[in-house]
């Protein structure tokens, strides 16, 4: 577990390199294809066009057509071929285009790319790593706006890697293209460009404002499985990821609330001696995820801080999710976990 670095005033900043998430995943791409000629960029418009989020940009001038390359538009093709690459001793860096499209590849993913080692004997590995942007707060409707990592949560043999911050996504992106099993990267795309409080009507902050997008040049990793001190407190903890992470510190910071925030980083393989500390210090949990409630990640969650933590809490374990609805267009702010609904649960929390 590991502690967060804190925003500064602009005038405070210094001349210290600042990256958007963006500009991070780029340079863990860059990082990789310069260091592994095992390593390679695929998908629907990463190549040339460089993304339809400008994650690539420039990876295909850079190092070539065989390492960066545009496919057709087939998610099962895209994963399928990646099973096969890494089978054959390369690194593929897959991306799907945003997170709603990659179900035609479950099946490549959970039958084939995760039970490769276990039914080889270890002959055959599938290291790739699945690039996708999800998660709501973009007005994209129902079909660019899915959560779906409780499904790759529950799969043995995969791993699921949820970045907060530029910092965490260029570590743990490289940390997950050299990992020796298969793993979905998530990228939550209404952080891109900066956090975000959870008020869609208030302008954006950009990552350049705070600390955390301070990303050192060259290679480094952040280890999987550790999650984040996001932001240190005595009267609750706060388990989340993604986006969340950002809008419950905005909720209690507003509240006054001395939260104990884990990010929690990595879901699988999670950081259960992190979250254990947490509780039994504070003794009341509220977990926020942006998926739906039914099965969502927060459901796994809550039993595992049940079962481990039972006689430290002094309340039961509050969860702020995602309906069990399509994703709306209309009433985006009213499905998004923003700070009203935050808000209610920490009273609740706080009241017990």
């Amino acid at each position: 577990m590991t502690t967060d670095v804190k925003k500064k005033p602009a005038a405070e900043t210094g001349t210290e390199r600042r990256l958007n998430m963006i500009e991070a995943i780029n340079e863990a791409l860059d990082v990789k294809l310069a260091e592994d000629p095992d390593v390679i960029v695929m998908g629907e418009d990463v190549g040339y066009f460089g993304g339809v989020f400008r994650a690539t940009a420039g990876l295909q001038e850079k190092h070539g057509k065989t390492r960066v390359f545009d496919t057709p538009i087939s998610e099962c093709g895209i994963i399928g071929v990646a099973v096969g690459m890494g089978a054959y001793g390369l690194r593929p860096v897959p991306e799907i285009q945003f997170a709603d499209y990659i179900y035609p590849g479950l099946d490549q993913l959970i039958s084939e790319a995760a039970r490769l080692r276990y039914r080889s004997a270890a002959e055959y590995i599938a290291p790739m790593t699945v690039r996708s942007p999800f998660g709501g707060g973009i007005f994209g409707g129902q079909t660019h706006s899915q959560s779906p990592e409780a499904i790759f949560a529950h799969v043995s043999g995969l791993k699921t890697v949820i970045p907060a911050t530029p910092y965490d996504a260029k570590g743990l992106l490289i940390s997950c293209i050299e990992d020796n099993d298969p793993v979905i990267f998530f990228e939550p795309k209404r952080i891109y460009n900066g956090p975000f409080s959870g008020y869609y009507d208030k302008p954006v902050e950009p990552w350049k404002r705070f600390d955390s997008s301070i990303v050192p040049e060259g290679h480094y990793t952040i280890p999987l499985g550790k999650a984040r001190i996001a932001r240190e407190g005595e009267a609750m903890t706060v388990l989340a990821y993604g986006t969340m992470v950002h809008v419950a510190e905005a909720v209690c910071e507003e509240k006054g609330i001395d939260a104990d925030i884990l990010d929690l980083r990595t879901i699988v393989p999670l950081d259960i001696e992190a979250i254990e500390a947490s509780v039994e210090k504070t003794g009341k949990c509220l977990i926020v995820h942006e998926a739906t409630r039914t099965s969502g990640f927060g459901a796994e969650l809550s039993a595992l801080v049940t079962e481990r933590c039972f006689y430290h809490l002094e309340a039961p374990v509050e969860r702020v999710t995602g309906f069990d609805t399509p994703y709306p267009h209309s009433l985006e702010w009213a499905y998004f976990p923003g700070p009203v609904r935050i808000g209610e649960a920490i009273d609740k929390l706080m009241e017990a």
